[in-house]
This record gives C-alpha cells, structure tokens and sequence, in this order.
C-alpha cells in the first residue's frame, strides 16, 4: 500500500523501493494511545496503513482543538516539531487502533541523498498539505458553520462514523450545541 502510494506521486527502481522500505518502522497504537504529545520532540512521519488519528492542540486553559486528522493512506505529525527538532505543539492521538509506518528524521535525510526523488515526493506531500490548509483557512472565513459542515462532510463521508462529534466541531470552529442543530437541521432538509 505504502508503495502504491509513493509510485503514484514519483517513480522509483526496484533498488530505490527497497531502499525506502529499509527505512520503515512499524508502529501499532490502540485506541487513545499517544504518537505525540505536546511539549516531545517529533520523531517521526507517521504513514497510516490502518486506523484514524486526530492532531489536536490543548490550550491555557485546557480547551482542546482539533487541527488535523488522519486516516488509511494518509501522513501524519507535527511538521514544525519533526524538522526543526523542537518540542511539539500539538498532541496525536489514535481514536481507533491503528498500524503506521515511521520514517526517521535521520533516515528521511539519508533518504534525501540516495534517492533525490524523495525530496520530490515530499514537496508534493507538503504542497498538497499547504493547499488544504489555504482551503480550510478560506473556508472558515467565508463560508458559515453548516456550509463548512456539508462541505467537510461531503469531502469525509465516512468522518462522523469515525471522530466524535465534539471533535468535528472543534475541527469546524464551532461549538458542539451548534454542530447538533446544523446536523438536526440538515436531516430536517433531507426528509
């Protein structure tokens, strides 16, 4: 899958893909299982083979609010902590159990040198990455809570089977009471 997924974006030789598979580390967490927490050094790119996790930021006064999520064929980490090698501000959790594969900070620059393509993939990743985040950022102040809403979910059909919908609100910007009336609403519009 992992492959799959790397040869959609770059093209590799047999020894290339056996040189990134090298590198790999399998990591299982169960659910609520931490892969960060706020305050620790990122080590790792996190590639989700299996399960669903959820970036989220705790502040002063202990509100949590949800910045990311990840899910099958996804990456996953705090970006800021894993290149700058500083302590995180986020914290990663797994809401489901999942199976990730690790890449190494030291072992993704090594990866850079012996085969140059990769530093191709990651910009993609990254690019694709700053594109969704301009979008988010777009949505949140143009559009209302329940078109940002209908517009995520219709994104993530599968999205409120798999996070909770405190979570979804706070992804959203809004609250819980708000997110339940958009959705009352919504399958009121359905019928």
């Amino acid at each position: 899958m992992i492959l799959d997924h790397v040869l959609r974006r770059i093209e590799l030789t047999d020894a290339e893909q056996t040189r990134f598979i090298s590198i790999l580390k399998i990591r299982k967490l169960l659910p609520r299982q931490y892969l960060v927490q706020q305050g620790d050094v990122c080590q790792y790119e996190s590639y989700v083979c299996k399960g669903f996790l959820r970036s989220f930021y705790v502040d002063e006064r202990g509100n949590d609010h949800t910045l990311h999520f990840a899910m099958e064929d996804w990456w996953i980490s705090d970006s800021t902590s894993f290149h700058l090698q500083i302590p995180a501000t986020r914290n990663i959790v797994a809401l489901e159990a999942s199976v990730l594969l690790q890449v190494e900070k030291n072992d993704l620059e090594q990866l850079y040198q012996d085969v140059p393509a990769f530093e191709r993939f990651w910009r993609i990743l990254e690019q694709k990455g700053g594109i969704a985040q301009d979008q988010r950022i777009l949505n949140a102040i143009s559009m209302t809570g329940a078109e940002r809403y209908q517009a995520l979910i219709a994104k993530y059909p599968t999205l409120e089977q798999r996070m909770p919908q405190r979570h979804i609100a706070s992804y959203l910007g809004i609250t819980p009471v708000f997110l339940s009336q958009i959705r009352k609403q919504s399958s009121r519009d359905i019928k």
